[in-house]
Formats: C-alpha cells, structure tokens, sequence
C-alpha cells in the first residue's frame, strides 16, 4: 500500500469510492450504534437540548437574538462530537474496550492537536454565511425591515420574498458543499493519524474531486437524515447523528488507503 508523505505525517491514497460503499458504511455504521447506542445517546443529546433551546428562545421568547450565540455553539462542538462517534468505531473495529473515561479523554485530547483548528474553520464558515444571509436579507427584504418575520411570514411569498428564498437557498448551497468538501473525510483524519489540518482539508476535497456523484450524494444523504432527524422535536437525532457520525468513520476507512 502506498502512501504520500508529507510535512504532517503519512496521508493515504484517495480511493475510488462506489454506491456500493456508502451502503456498506451505513450498514456498518448501524451496527456500531446497537452495539453502543448509550453512547450515542449521550453524545447526541448534546445536539438536542441545543435544538430545544433554540426553539425555545424562539416561539417562548420570541428573542430572535438568542438563535445566533446558541446556533455558534454546533459548529464549535461538533468535530469535537463527531470525534466521540469515530473514536468509538475504531475501537469497535480494533477489539479495544468502551468506557467513558477513555472516550472523553481522546475528545479532549484534541485540543492539542489539529481539531480545534477545523472547528476555527467551520465557524468562520458559519459566520461568514449568516453575514451573507443578512446581506441577501437587507437587499431583497431591505424596505420591509420594521416587519415582524416570525409573525409575519406572508413577506416570503412576494416576488422580492421569492427571489430573496431562491438566491439564499442557491448561495447557501454552494457555501455547504464545500464545506462538506472540506471536512467529509478530514476530521476522521485527523483523529487517526497525525497530519496537519490543511493537508486533512485537501485531502477530504481530493476525495470529492475524484467521486462527485458518490460524494455529493452521501452529502445529500446526511442532509435529508439531519432534516428528518430535527422533525419530531429533534428526537430523531437520537439516531440519524450515530448512525451518521459511526457510517463516517466507516466511508473515511474505505475511501482512504
């Protein structure tokens, strides 16, 4: 098995990566959640209180300003969450035994290395689409601004309001995908070997570049998940983020040498 070397450390091949392998990752991935569903549930429930209290800071409080600090906190958390997951497949595929202590002590762990670093670059990517998003707001939506959005939703359904969904949707898109580019395979990664965030990044882009449609489709697959997860008051993430977070750590093992 060949590999390149770089500054950071021994960085895999990119494979070619089928339909075929998402499948198998997610059959993979479901098994490590029944094999340890206690903890997914508890590293999934940190994504729940955080969606009830934004929700709640919403229709209770009505103070919109709320969402922003709350919303923060996901990109900050999340590779340090998705980690927990990952750590938890590998030691389910080494034969290594579970317990709290040792999983919570390689999440922290990761604030010596190159984690905390991914988390510095989704959370720049998350502001700098909620500066985008207010931008697009201000140019379309700009003459009804003294409007009342979470009362007065019939503002969306005019031509302005239309065009307005269209070019943010569209906007918010692009930013999403190469954000997904950018981390798919990177934060696992990172977790396993010792290789400098920017090289995890190109690398996770690489095995976009190199399997468009199996990749964008695993992206559209983990979208669908989270959307249908956050409906039933967010209970089912209790699921959908084990079952993705396990199936990660699955795909980056075949999709890397």
């Amino acid at each position: 098995m060949s590999q390149t070397e770089t500054a950071g450390g021994h960085v895999p091949e990119i494979n070619t990566v089928s339909f075929g392998d998402l499948r198998a990752a997610l059959a993979a991935g479901w098994r490590d959640f029944l094999r340890a569903p206690l903890y997914g549930f508890g590293f999934s429930l940190v994504y729940v209180l955080g969606g009830w209290l934004v929700f709640w800071a919403l229709t209770t409080k009505g103070q919109l300003w709320w969402t922003l600090p709350a919303s923060a906190g996901f990109p900050i958390l999340g590779p340090f969450i998705a980690c927990g997951f990952y750590e938890i497949s590998r030691r389910l595929e080494a034969g290594e035994p579970l317990d709290w202590g040792g999983i919570a002590g390689v999440i922290f762990r990761q604030k010596d290395r190159q984690i905390p670093s991914m988390a510095a670059v989704i959370v720049i990517f998350f502001l700098f689409w909620n500066f985008l998003a207010h931008m697009i707001f201000a140019l379309f939506l700009g003459t009804v601004s003294l409007t009342n959005i979470t009362s007065s939703l019939e503002v969306f359904a005019t031509p302005s309001g239309m065009l307005m969904l269209a070019i943010g949707t569209a906007i918010g898109a692009v930013i999403a995908t190469l954000l997904f580019g950018l981390t798919v395979v990177s934060l696992p990664l990172l977790l396993d070997r010792e290789v400098d965030f920017v090289t995890a990044m190109l690398t996770s882009l690489g095995l976009v570049q190199a399997n468009p449609v199996v990749m964008l489709a695993w992206g559209a697959l983990i979208a669908v998940g989270l959307f249908l997860g956050m409906l039933p008051g967010f209970l089912g993430l209790f699921v959908v983020l084990p079952l993705f977070g396990h199936a990660s750590w699955h795909l980056y093992r075949r999709a890397l040498a």
